[in-house]
């Protein structure tokens, strides 16, 4: 396991957060925190930043006016981004930080962001599942 990685183990246990997975050979773990909106959180230690990415869904068939929503969410969140993965059939929620010099509060505010987010967009976003 490398330093990096432990560093950020730490600060998670400290937050109070359940480490429900982890892949050593890869620098990442996978967190549960399920009283803020946080379901399977992986972080992933990759020199010289630190990648949090939260799935938030398949793209829904029907998607009408998703995109230009996530793009208008965006601009009211306080750390990371919504986006799609490669496939572009997939949306996330994704930060990323320095790594060399990560403290716990940077994390915190990082993982605290997501949560707001997800409390101020979630019922919205699930809309467009439910079409």
């Amino acid at each position: 396991m490398s330093e990096q990685l432990e560093t950020v183990k730490g600060h998670l246990l400290d937050l109070g957060l359940t480490i429900t997975g982890e892949n050593e050979a890869d620098d990442l773990v996978v967190v549960d925190d399920e009283d803020n909106g946080i379901k399977q959180l992986v972080i992933d230690c990759e020199p010289p930043i630190v990648i949090l990415e939260q799935l938030i869904g398949d793209v829904p068939p029907e998607p009408g006016d998703l995109f230009t929503r996530l793009l208008q969410m965006n601009n009211t969140l306080v750390h990371g981004a919504f986006a799609l993965d490669e496939t572009g059939r997939r949306i996330f929620y994704r930060d990323t930080l320095q790594l060399a010099n990560l403290d716990l509060n940077e994390l915190e505010g990082s993982i605290r962001a997501l949560s707001l987010a997800l409390a101020e967009n979630g019922a919205e976003l699930l809309a467009y599942w439910k079409k």
